[in-house]
């Protein structure tokens, strides 16, 4: 255990963190002292109408509260927030109409494009007439099939100051894995793009989009959005017409945006679906305004013109994280494309030019940059950047020590995990807390967050199940088409009634920050003893020739074996030296029950869209199972090596 964290805030950054003056708000409004994070977090989730009652106000929300904050705290799920309150999430986005840059754009090296905050009212006004013109109204979907570039931000924004609904994916699903998302919720308006850059080659997209519109039949329009500037005619879509078509016909006007419930729906997200079909999952307008907000401008630190980067596609829900920025007054940098485009460091290009202040990512990347021996720190300067945050996977405590060898050593690297479910995390970063290696340093404001056994109860030092016990305003409203609720019940309610349990297998430290072990439905149970997939990661990642890894549990002899894949540097092949190797580096550092019975070298390891490679779908292959949508997969032919393994028989 380090001694040591890697990592403090000094008093100036202490003292210029809006947390800090956030607790100062804390303490007049409960007339206690709250100077901590610590009694921050207790007075969050022992006074939840207390907290966010404050947290609108320090948010500057637009929209009219009223004085009800939450009917039923009491009730998981079941509890109604701000149930008199209006608001549309959009103004509180479109707040600012200067020339300052509200986004800018990099297509990989190809494109670059500006649009200020003005420019993006004015576009979204126009959107927005183009909309209503289209049939457009309150509780509509509206569906992007889009990069994530300029145009899926203004379609966005003009579906939510209807009232409508905004659902996204990524160009680079397939047809099918588009059809078991869109088909689902009948959108009644189809956004989609010509094509897209990736790592260098040119994306066409014709094709894919005329089979999802014409398998859509709800559709009033499908707008083709050029981006490869590719000649495609959008008039052969069902519904077809090109973007400047689409809005040529309405001059830039004041936009009317509709005052809506704060538990109104603004988008629908879907689960992975890599265990059958995506679950479609309504998050509401105020729910996703007012976490983002927390999130961002006391987990952050985001600031007013801040320039705000995470790298996600519209298919993850780190797009609609990211977008919500524009709330706090933040430009938001977007990119598409390969991250190691053009020599493996255009992301830190793109953050030394435009003056990034935080760069978002996921634990993947970092750990690929160690790999590649990039050492941006040397290479770029990063002076502006003040926060790393990382996701998508528990970030290992070697990726911790590269960023602040490698990357910078005076900044705020903050691992979040949290999820599609609830559009926001349970544990995240703290700018006035030290980093400690490995450790997400805090759970949330007004986050319940506790750690259970199997029987229910609360325990410390050591694993359990990641629950929150107490309601928060970015649950979801609900499940599309689940119209008793019993979906959604039996998918986070069913194993401790009452308290929300999210499927991650967790511990809280000494430090009071949190330690992820791994999905807990993918935990491995040699023996009857439960080990988390992530403390096996966490090791392997420090044998120089592994790129990566992925481990699971095989049922054998009435037991189960650990059985790791690794996926090697080019050139080096799997001896048994580097088994060897691979084995004393688990057992020495872990347990014997760690170490897997066996390991083997595999060409390419299958992950989902938004880079979180799959355990069950790689664990159902080697049982010779179906493994269900394999459309949600970025590599789903990888799956083949996993198949009928002589090594596995024996």
């Amino acid at each position: 255990m380090d001694q040591q964290p890697l990592w403090r805030p000094n008093e100036q950054q202490i003292a210029d963190a809006n947390i800090t003056g956030f607790m100062q708000r804390a303490t007049r409004f409960t007339g206690r002292a709250i100077d901590t994070y610590e009694d921050l977090w207790n007075w969050s989730v022992d006074d939840i109408e207390g907290f966010w009652s404050l947290l609108w106000s320090y948010g500057s929300v637009l929209g009219d509260r009223s004085a009800d904050v939450v009917d039923g705290a009491d009730k998981m799920p079941g509890a109604s927030w701000f149930p008199k309150a209006r608001l549309n999430y959009a103004q509180n986005l479109l707040r600012r109409r200067d020339e300052l840059d509200a986004l800018v754009f990099w297509g990989e090296e190809r494109v670059r494009r500006r649009v200020s905050h003005a420019a993006l009212y004015d576009a979204v006004s126009r959107c927005r007439q183009a909309l209503t013109d289209a049939g457009v109204a309150q509780g509509d979907r509206v569906a992007g099939y889009l990069p994530n570039m300029p145009e899926a931000v203004i379609v966005m924004l003009a579906t939510a100051s209807l009232g409508a609904v905004w659902s996204s994916a990524s160009p680079d699903f397939g047809v099918e894995g588009v059809m078991d998302r869109f088909g689902q919720i009948a959108p009644k308006v189809l956004f989609c793009v010509d094509g897209y850059y990736y790592n260098g080659k040119v994306i066409d997209c014709r094709e894919k989009n005329r089979e999802l519109a014409a398998r859509l039949p709800e559709l009033r329009r499908t707008v083709l959005v050029p981006y490869i500037e590719s000649g495609a005619d959008p008039y052969q879509l069902s519904h077809g017409v090109p973007w400047d078509e689409f809005l040529a016909p309405f001059d830039v006007d004041e936009i009317e945006f509709v005052q809506l419930p704060f538990d109104h729906p603004l988008f629908i997200m879907f689960s992975s679906g890599t265990t059958g079909v995506p679950k479609c999952i309504i998050h509401s307008a105020g729910g996703t305004l007012l976490q983002h907000l927390k999130e961002h401008m006391l987990h952050g630190d985001i600031k007013p013109n801040d320039r705000l980067f995470y790298f996600t596609t519209c298919g993850w829900m780190m797009w609609n994280w990211l977008v919500s920025g524009l709330a706090s007054g933040a430009t938001l940098l977007l990119y598409d494309g390969s991250p190691f485009a053009a020599g493996n460091g255009i992301l830190f290009d793109f953050a030394e030019t435009e003056r990034m202040t935080q760069f978002g990512t996921s634990a993947k990347f970092i750990e690929a940059c160690g790999k590649f021996g990039l050492e941006p720190a040397k290479s770029h300067d990063l002076s502006s950047l003040r926060a790393i945050f990382s996701t998508g996977s528990p970030l290992a405590p070697e990726g911790f020590r590269y960023v602040y060898g490698k990357v910078k050593a005076d900044l705020l690297l903050a691992s979040i995990s949290g999820g599609t479910d609830i559009i926001s995390c349970f544990a995240l970063g703290c700018p006035v807390l030290p980093v400690w290696p490995g450790e997400l340093q805090c759970r949330g404001l007004g986050m319940a967050v506790d750690v259970y056994d199997d029987a229910g109860r609360p325990i410390r030092g050591k694993k359990g199940e990641l629950v929150c016990t107490r309601p928060f305003p970015s649950m979801p409203v609900g499940f599309w088409n689940d119209p008793d609720g019993s979906r959604y019940h039996a998918a986070y309610f069913a194993r401790f009634p009452g308290v929300w349990c999210h499927g991650d297998f967790v511990e809280l430290t000494e430090h009071q920050g949190m330690i992820i072990h791994g999905r807990s439905d993918a935990t491995l149970n040699p023996g009857g003893v439960r080990i988390g997939t992530a403390e096996i990661y966490r090791q392997v990642e420090k044998i120089g020739e592994v790129l990566e890894s992925l481990v699971i549990g095989q049922n054998w002899e009435q037991d189960v074996r650990v059985v790791l894949f690794v996926r090697l540097r080019e050139g080096v092949t799997l001896d048994d030296a580097l088994i060897q190797r691979i084995k004393t580096q688990i057992r020495s550092k872990t347990s014997p029950r760690h170490v897997p019975a066996k390991v083997l070298q595999v060409s390419d390891i299958p992950r989902t869209r938004s880079g979180k490679i799959v355990e069950l779908a790689v664990r159902q292959a080697v049982h010779g199972e179906p493994v269900r949508n394999t459309e949600s997969l970025a590599n789903p032919e990888a799956l083949d090596l996993y198949r009928n393994l002589p090594e596995l028989a024996h």
